[in-house]
C-alpha cells in the first residue's frame, strides 16, 4: 500500500503470509495467488494508495484528500471479498486454524514495530486533517522518517550511552543515504513518465489532436460507449506488460480520458472525470496480475515454489472482482460518494455494494454457504447487477425516457419540465460523429419541439436534417450544426419506478439463494 509498487508489495510481505498459508493447508499456487491479489490492491487502497493519488490530484486539479475520498469504498470492498474469498477456499478445502502456541502474541509483536507507523501518522494527519499541499506533507514526513531511522539505530545500539548515540547516529545517516539513492532510482522512471505524459498533453492541447482523436475513436468503436470501455481496458492492459502501474496511468489518461468522457456524454451517460481516470487506473494496476506476464505473479512464485503461470491465472481469477469495479462506477457514480447527500445515504451505497461484490465472489468461486449449482451462480450475477447498478434493471422495465418518433412536429406540453434528449448524427471529414444533446422543458404554452429549440427541419429519404437554425435559440446554444441529422428524439418519462424497487428485487433474490443453500448445508451437517 506504501510503496506503490505491485511487485515490492509481493516481496515485502510475501516471505512471511506466503509460508503462514502454505503451512496452513493452502496449495502453493493459492497462497501466492492470494497474495498477489492483496499486493496488487495495496495500490488503490487510501489512504496512500502509493503515486498514483498524487498524480491523479494534480492532473485534475483536486485535492489528494478528494482522491481518496472518492477511491475509499471500491478498495474497502475488494478488500473484504478477498477476505471472503480466503474464507470460501478454507471451506472448500476443509481447513482448520492455526495452533495458537504457533500465533505470535499480538500487542508486544505490535508494539516492536510500532515506531514504522510514526511517518505514516504524520503523513494522513498533514494531507487529511491539516489539509497541507502534497509536497509538504510528503517532506515533513521524509523529515519525520529520518528522525525515526536515526532514533531507532540509537536505540538498538549496544555499549556505552555516548557509543550508542555517535555511531547510532552515523549508522542512521548511511541509512538515510542509501534510502535517499533508492528513492532517486525509483523515482527515475516515474519522472520520465510524467515528463513523457507533459509531452503528450501539450502537443495534444496545441496541436487539436484532442478533437480528432475523440473522431478517429469515435469511428473505431462505432460509437459504441461499452467497445470504447473495452478498448482503452485492453489499452491499459497492454501497455502495463511493459510500463509501471504509474507510467501506464499517465500515458492512457493523457491520452482517452477526455475522449471517453466526450462519448460517454454522447452516449447519454453523465461521467465524471475522477471516475474515468479511476477507470483507467485500475486497469493500469491490472496489467501486474494479467498473464502471460504477470509480474506480480512471478515474483509472488519466487516464494512460493509455484509455476507463476498457474499463479497469475488463479491470481486474475481472484482479481475478477476488483475488474468489474471500474465498470461499476462509471455507471454508478455513487460508488465513488459522488452525489451522496448524507452519512446515512452514503452508508447504504457501502453496505449495498459490499453485499454486491461478496455476491459476484460467491458466484465466480462458484460456493457461497455450500457449493453453488449453475442456476445459482446465474442468479448472484444477477443481484451483483442489481446492487451495482438498480437503474440498470429499473430501466428494463420502466424506461427513463420515451421515443417519439414521427410525433416530434406534434404540439408537446412541458407542464411537468420533461428533459428532451435529441440524438445526432454529424457527418465530417473521419466519418460520421455521434452526439447526444440534452434540453430541459419549461412550462408554458404546448408547441413543436422544433419550434421549442429554435429548429427547422429538412425531411429527406425519411429522416429529419437540420435546414436551419434560429439565432440565440436552445439548438445553437447547445452546438447542433446545420445539416446534422436527428436520428432520436426521446422525452423523459414521469412514471419511471426508483432505484430502491432495484435494490429490493436484489436482496430479494439473495434471501431466495440464501434460503436454498443454508438448507443444503443443514442437510449436509445433518449427514455427517
Amino acid at each position: 500500500m506504501i510503496s506503490g509498487s505491485s511487485i515490492a508489495n509481493v516481496v515485502t510481505t510475501g516471505t512471511f503470509t506466503i509460508p503462514t498459508m502454505k503451512r496452513m493447508g493452502f496449495s502453493a499456487v493459492k497462497a501466492g495467488a492470494i497474495e498477489v491479489a492483496a499486493s496488487v490492491n495495496g495500490q488503490i487502497m487510501p489512504p496512500i494508495m502509493g503515486a498514483a493519488a498524487f498524480i491523479i490530484a494534480e492532473m485534475l486539479g483536486i485535492t489528494y484528500f478528494q482522491v481518496i475520498t472518492h477511491a475509499l469504498i471500491p478498495a474497502v470492498i475488494t478488500y473484504l471479498a478477498l477476505f471472503f474469498i480466503a474464507h470460501i477456499e478454507a471451506h472448500k478445502h476443509g481447513l482448520i486454524r492455526m495452533e495458537v502456541k504457533d500465533i505470535p502474541p499480538i500487542w508486544p509483536t505490535f508494539i516492536s514495530g510500532i515506531h514504522y507507523l510514526i511517518p505514516i501518522v504524520v503523513l494522513i494527519y498533514l494531507l487529511i486533517i491539516e489539509r497541507w499541499t502534497a509536497g509538504s506533507a510528503v517532506f515533513y514526513t521524509i523529515i519525520t522518517m529520518m528522525i525515526v531511522i536515526i532514533g531507532q539505530r540509537i536505540w538498538l545500539r549496544e555499549g556505552k550511552v555516548f557509543d550508542k548515540i555517535v555511531y547510532g547516529f552515523v549508522e542512521g545517516l548511511a541509512d538515510i543515504f542509501g534510502g535517499m539513492v533508492g528513492g532517486a532510482i525509483n523515482m527515475v522512471p516515474v519522472a520520465v513518465a510524467i515528463a513523457c505524459a507533459g509531452i503528450i498533453v501539450g502537443a495534444v492541447a496545441s496541436t487539436g489532436l484532442s478533437n480528432a482523436m475523440v473522431e478517429v475513436v469515435e469511428i473505431v468503436s462505432g460509437g459504441n460507449f461499452y467497445l470504447l470501455l473495452l478498448m482503452v481496458m485492453g489499452l491499459c492492459l497492454v501497455l502495463g506488460l511493459g510500463l509501471p502501474t504509474t507510467a501506464n496511468y499517465l500515458v492512457v489518461a493523457a491520452l482517452l480520458a477526455n475522449v471517453v468522457v466526450e462519448i460517454g456524454n454522447a452516449s447519454g451517460y453523465v461521467l465524471p472525470l475522477i471516475a474515468v481516470h479511476l477507470f483507467v487506473f485500475y486497469f493500469g494496476l491490472m496489467a501486474d496480475v494479467t498473464p502471460p506476464v504477470g509480474l506480480a505473479a512471478y515474483a509472488a512464485s519466487g516464494i512460493s515454489r509455484a509455476d507463476p503461470i498457474k499463479t497469475g491465472i488463479q491470481a486474475f481469477w481472484y482479481e475478477i472482482r476488483t475488474a468489474i469495479l471500474p465498470f461499476v462506477f462509471i455507471f454508478n457514480p455513487e460508488l465513488l460518494l459522488i452525489g451522496i447527500t448524507s452519512f446515512w445515504h452514503g452508508l447504504s451505497i457501502f453496505i449495498l455494494s459490499l453485499i454486491a461484490i461478496l455476491c459476484f465472489t460467491a458466484a465466480t468461486q462458484g460456493w457461497l454457504l455450500t457449493r453453488l449449482k449453475l442456476p445459482e451462480i446465474f442468479c448472484l450475477l444477477v443481484v451483483s447487477v442489481a446492487l451495482f447498478r438498480p437503474d440498470f434493471v429499473v430501466n428494463l422495465v420502466s424506461p427513463p425516457y420515451e421515443t417519439l418518433g414521427a410525433s416530434i412536429k406534434s404540439p408537446l406540453a412541458f407542464e411537468e419540465k420533461r428533459n428532451i434528449r435529441i440524438h445526432v448524427t454529424r457527418s465530417t471529414e473521419y466519418g460520421d460523429r455521434f452526439k447526444l444533446f440534452n434540453f430541459p422543458g419549461r412550462m408554458g404554452e404546448p408547441s413543436t419541439i422544433p419550434d421549442y429549440l429554435g429548429i427547422i427541419l429538412r425531411t429527406s429519404e425519411g429522416s429529419y436534417f437540420v435546414d436551419q437554425l434560429t439565432y440565440n435559440g436552445l439548438a445553437k446554444k447547445a452546438g447542433i450544426e446545420i445539416e446534422d441529422q436527428i436520428t432520436l428524439t426521446e422525452i423523459s418519462n414521469l412514471k419511471t419506478l426508483g432505484r430502491e424497487w432495484g435494490y429490493s428485487a436484489g436482496l430479494l433474490l439473495l434471501a431466495l439463494i440464501g434460503f436454498f443453500q443454508w438448507r443444503r448445508w443443514r442437510n449436509k451437517e445433518n449427514i455427517s
